[in-house]
C-alpha cells in the first residue's frame, strides 16, 4: 500500500474526523437521513494533501483510497443533478495475476475505529448509484483455468471485524445464485457466522442496464433477520436463498452485530488492502452511502428522489 494512505489510515483510527453537532450535512442527502450517516463518498471530493484520497462526508470520517489508480479514478460524469465525478473502477489486466485492478475502499487488521458505529448495531443500509460496463464476470486472475471467470461482481459493503478483506456484515453486489447470475444483498450478523443472501428475482441486466445510472440500495435489519433490495427508490421482489435461521435471531432479542470494529469498506471488488484480486467491477460508482440503521421502504425512496430533483 502506499505510504501516504498507510499514513492516513493510523491517523483516522487514532482520532477520526467527526461532523460538528451542528452541521447541516452534506447537500446531496435527505435531511431525515443525515444523523444515521457514517460514511458518505461523492467523489467531487479528494484529500488536498493526497488525490488519491477521497474525503469521507459522513459523520466517520472515514477516508478511503482510489487503489491502483488513484486519481485517474475519478472521472468526469454525472450520475445525478449536481454530480460532477464518479468512481470508476475496472479489472486492468484479464490475462495476469497481479494486484492492479482499480477499486476502493480501506482496510485494517485490527478494525477501523471511525467505523464503530457499525459495531453491535442492529441495522445497516448500504446505497448508491452505479453504471456497469460488464457484460459478466470478469476472468479470474487467481486460477490457472484460462476460461475460469470469478462468480460475482463486487459493489460495494461493510467489512466483518474479522474479515480477511472478502468477508462481510453487510454488501450490495451481483453474484451466482444457483447458476443464475442475480442482483443481491448479502449480509452476516456474528463474526465467522453464517450469511444470508436476499437476491432479486429480475434479471441483472434489466435492473442494471449497461452504461445506464441506476439508484440501488440494500437494506440489512440484523434484529428482524430481513434484507430487502431497491432500484431507483422501488422495492426489488426477491427471495433468500438461506432456509432456516443464519443470523441465529431466532430466541430473545435484541440481535446485533458482532461487538467488533469492522475492518474496512470494500468497494468495486474485494480486498481493500490490495493483497488479492477478486470479484472486479468494470463500473462507475457515485454517491456511495453507509447508514448504521436499515432504513424503510419510504426512507428509500425519498432519498431517491431527493437525489433525482436537484437543480
Amino acid at each position: 500500500m502506499r505510504l501516504a494512505f498507510a499514513v492516513s489510515v493510523v491517523l483516522i483510527l487514532a482520532i477520526g474526523t467527526p461532523v460538528n453537532a451542528g452541521d447541516p450535512g452534506p447537500r446531496d442527502v435527505h435531511p431525515s437521513l443525515r444523523s444515521d450517516l457514517i460514511a458518505f463518498y461523492d467523489f467531487d471530493h479528494p484529500m488536498p494533501d493526497d488525490p488519491a484520497l477521497e474525503r469521507d462526508l459522513g459523520r466517520s470520517g472515514t477516508e478511503i483510497e482510489l487503489i491502483n489508480g488513484g486519481a485517474a479514478q475519478r472521472v468526469a460524469d454525472s450520475a445525478y443533478p449536481g454530480s460532477r465525478h464518479a468512481l470508476q473502477t475496472k479489472q486492468v489486466n484479464p490475462d495476469a495475476t497481479g494486484n492492479d485492478d482499480w477499486k476502493a475502499g480501506i482496510y485494517s487488521p485490527t478494525g477501523v475505529r471511525t467505523l464503530r458505529a457499525f459495531n453491535a448495531v442492529g441495522g445497516t443500509t448500504v446505497l448508491g448509484w452505479f453504471k456497469r460496463s460488464m457484460d459478466g464476470p470478469a476472468p479470474n486472475t487467481v486460477t490457472p483455468a484460462p476460461d475460469d471467470r470469478f462468480n460475482a461482481i463486487g459493489l460495494a459493503g461493510v467489512l466483518t471485524g474479522d474479515s480477511d478483506g472478502h468477508g462481510v456484515r453487510a454488501l450490495l453486489e451481483l453474484i451466482d445464485v444457483q447458476g443464475t447470475l442475480r442482483l443481491v444483498a448479502l449480509g452476516r450478523r456474528l463474526d465467522g457466522g453464517a450469511s444470508q443472501t436476499f437476491a432479486a428475482s429480475a434479471d441483472w441486466k434489466t435492473l442494471l442496464p449497461k452504461d445506464q445510472w441506476v439508484h440501488i440500495a440494500a437494506t440489512f435489519d440484523f434484529n428482524a433477520g430481513t434484507m430487502a433490495l431497491y432500484r431507483n427508490g422501488v422495492p426489488v421482489d426477491g427471495f433468500y436463498t438461506v432456509t432456516g435461521d443464519p443470523w441465529l435471531v431466532a430466541g430473545p432479542g435484541p440481535h446485533v452485530t458482532t461487538a467488533t470494529d469492522p475492518r474496512g469498506i470494500k468497494i468495486g471488488g474485494s480486498f481493500p488492502q490490495n493483497s488479492v484480486e477478486r470479484n472486479p467491477c468494470d463500473c462507475r460508482m457515485d454517491a456511495l452511502m453507509f447508514l448504521d440503521r436499515s432504513l424503510s421502504a419510504r426512507d428509500v425512496a425519498n432519498q431517491y428522489r431527493y437525489m433525482k430533483n436537484r437543480g
